[in-house]
Parts: structure tokens; sequence; C-alpha cells
């Protein structure tokens, strides 16, 4: 399972996704240009003492992303029609997520292999793209039982 920003243009939010993948030990592929440096203090801020656990693979662009790709692309759309929790994940499966200002381009679109949506309430647009990740990467991981094996905990 990997988690693909597309373009990402918000530091704060490529900083939480990245600790997010890093506490549950997945890889990254953001996919430059991005909006801002990878060295920007505010993603640092988000992903705190994690950028440093977390596997992250730069793609120049686009078609190097899709030339390095194996595994099916699902994209978390708004567009789509089909719920994430009536999809069928696996565990090599990459979430492509889009640029929060823009979505990603018709070219995207039609690359990807699955499109699914999160539903929201009548008349609202979208969630966070940081927020959105960690719902669906959540239902992803527990579909493939993909989450990390956590260490017994010792009683009292």
């Amino acid at each position: 399972m990997r988690l693909a920003l597309f373009e990402p243009d918000i530091p704060q939010n490529c900083g939480a996704i990245l600790r997010l993948a890093a506490c549950l030990g997945i890889a990254v592929d953001i996919i430059e240009p991005c909006g801002f440096h990878l060295t920007d203090q505010r993603l640092r801020r988000a992903g705190l003492d994690y950028l440093g656990q977390a596997e992250m693979v730069r793609h120049a662009s686009w078609q190097r992303f899709e030339e390095s790709r194996r595994d099916r692309l699902v994209l978390l759309t708004t567009a789509a029609s089909l719920a994430y929790t009536e999809f069928s994940f696996k565990p090599g499966d990459t979430l492509l997520l889009g640029r929060e200002s823009a979505g990603v381009p018709e070219a995207v679109h039609s690359a990807a292999d699955a499109r699914i949506r999160i539903p929201l309430r009548p008349g609202l647009r979208s969630l966070n793209v940081a927020q959105a990740a960690a719902m669906v990467l959540g239902e992803a991981l527990r579909q493939s039982a993909g989450f990390p094996l956590e260490s017994p905990t010792e009683g009292p």
C-alpha cells in the first residue's frame, strides 16, 4: 500500500501525510512540481520528527511517476460515484490524492484504475486532503490486514 500526492501545494498537509505514513509504515510518492520546497519549515512543523522515518519517493513529473508504478492506482476524487467504503482494496494499491487547490487534470483521472470518493453532506465540496488520506488509508489497511503489528503492551 502506498500514498501518492499529485503536485501538493500546502506544505502542512504534506507534512501531516508524511507523518501518517511514517506511523503506519506506508511509502509516499511525491509527484512534482510541488507548490513549496520540501525543506519548508511548515512541512517540518507538521511532520515533526517523523519525517526522517517516512519513506518518501520524489518523482520529477506525472510521466516519471507513471513509468515507475506497478500496481493499481486508486484516485480519491469528489467526481467519483463509488464510495470508498464500497471499494475492495488490495495490498499493492497506490492511493492518489490531488492538489488541494485543483485536484488532478483529466489525463490523471483517465490513468487511474479506479476512482473513489468520501460521501459528504449535500452542498459541501471536500475534506482536507490529509484527513481524506487518513480516512481512506485506514479503510484500505483494515481491508488488507495491512496495519503494522503492535508490540504487546505490558499490563500493570
